[in-house]
């Protein structure tokens, strides 16, 4: 098989809703979604294959029974598999939080860094994020407004619209807004350090942990200037590339590729309908996930659909 429709590794945290659900085509018996890992080798939750032959096994199975040249020659610089895709519904604002780089992340947490970039696939009118600093901070400040609760007053707050993109470096303070839904690529790791929850507390009635001494070790405290230009492509870092594909079905319906060896291609549907081809031939429709093996050749993708088409640089 050269092309592998996904499904999602789910995960219900209590600041989700049912966007994905209801919007994004999630096959979820909870009533509250949070987060679907589209793309995902990682130990805390591994996206499965659709169907075919290998229908139900994990894509890490995948790649073990089949090798790792499906995922390209330019991933033998890392580790493991590099990457992580995933759709994030904040119902509820997320918690005010940071990621380390790979060195401090490798020593402390045994995990890669978490370097990441955010689409903006839905959002509500008024909604917005938070995005690093607005002014320098000295690390004595940065402690006590975290002791003290007032660390929003000293974040860049920034209105969101369907279609924005943002690329966060580790060691970026920041935090989903409530009423956005977020497509997420971002480096294989799941270490998140909290400074502030809003005061929320669990099932169990207990607040959520903080992590303020690693948070205060990672974080960059100086003003954080937007990342968004990466022309030709919408995102672009060391550890994936990302591109938009819009087909309107008409004047701009097509589109082929054509997968050399170097690298996988992902292909996230955020919008719309449409079929791919590659000898086969596989429907897609909005919140649909597909991996299309490195070696596979040419592709034809058709509809009237967006897609975020991720590979390794």
């Amino acid at each position: 098989m050269s092309i592998l429709k996904l499904e999602p590794a789910f995960k219900e945290y209590i600041w989700g809703g049912d966007k994905l659900i209801k919007d994004f085509h999630k096959h979820y018996s909870g009533k509250t979604l949070a987060e679907s890992w589209e793309l995902s080798c990682h130990a805390d939750g591994s996206s499965r294959i659709a169907g075919g032959a290998f229908r139900g096994k994990t894509l890490s199975e995948y790649i073990e029974w089949e090798g790792k040249k499906v995922l390209g020659n330019r991933c033998a610089a890392f580790d493991g598999f590099p990457v992580l895709i995933k759709f994030i519904d904040a119902r509820e604002n997320l918690s005010i939080q940071v990621h380390p780089d790979d060195e401090y992340a490798l020593n402390k947490e045994g995990q890669y860094g978490k370097t990441e970039m955010w689409y903006v696939a839905d959002c509500t009118e008024d909604a917005y994020l938070y995005y690093g600093f607005s002014r320098e901070i000295s690390k004595e400040e940065f402690r006590q407004r975290i002791e003290e609760e007032t660390i929003l007053d000293v974040l860049n707050k920034i209105p969101v619209e369907k279609g924005d993109v943002f690329f966060i470096e580790a060691g970026t303070l920041h935090a989903i807004g409530e009423g956005i839904v977020i497509a997420e690529i971002q480096q294989n790791s799941n270490v998140t350090y909290r400074v502030y929850d809003y005061g929320r507390k669990d099932a169990e009635g207990k607040k959520r942990d903080l992590h303020i001494e690693k948070a205060l070790a990672v974080t960059n405290r100086s003003p954080k200037v937007r990342s968004d230009n990466f022309e030709p492509h919408l995102g672009s870092c060391k550890y994936f590339m990302v591109d938009k594909l819009t087909l309107d079905g008409k004047v701009m319906k097509e589109m082929s590729g054509e997968t050399d060896g170097s690298t996988f291609v992902h292909i996230l549907v955020i919008e719309g309908n449409g079929v791919i081809k590659n000898g086969e031939e596989i429907s897609f429709l909005k919140g649909d996930s597909l991996f299309i093996t490195a070696s596979s050749g040419r592709f034809e993708i058709k509809g009237n659909c967006q897609v975020l088409i991720t590979t390794i640089p």
